[in-house]
């Protein structure tokens, strides 16, 4: 036996959560899942332009694409000669890929 509201266990027999005293289940419902887990993201795209990435951003987020740019910031990019880096899902990647050929931002093959 167990409380739903606690999820304390109980020995059969027993009706009632001593703490909470919510009555008792003979079983607890499956977790819900988080939602959160691993994702493989994949390189597709780098610039030293802050107006690119603000406008891939805004185009990826139309088409519903997760991406992450590492290393946008532009004290970075311009102080720090970096770039910053799209990175997509591996399974968005050649979408993503096709988009950025129709914009311009990369040749297509």
């Amino acid at each position: 036996m167990f409380c739903p509201k606690c999820k304390s266990e109980y020995r059969e027999g027993l009706y009632q959560c001593s703490d909470c005293g919510v009555d008792l289940v003979a079983s607890l419902p499956p977790e819900p899942e988080t939602g959160v887990g691993y994702v493989d993201f994949v390189e597709v795209f780098s610039t030293y332009q802050q107006s690119d990435i603000a406008f891939i951003k805004s185009v990826l987020d139309g088409e519903d694409i997760t991406y992450y740019f590492e290393g946008e910031n532009s004290n970075l990019m311009v102080g720090g000669g970096a770039y910053a880096r799209l990175l997509v899902k591996a399974e968005e990647a050649q979408r993503t890929i096709e988009i950025l050929q129709d914009m311009g931002f990369l040749e297509k093959n």
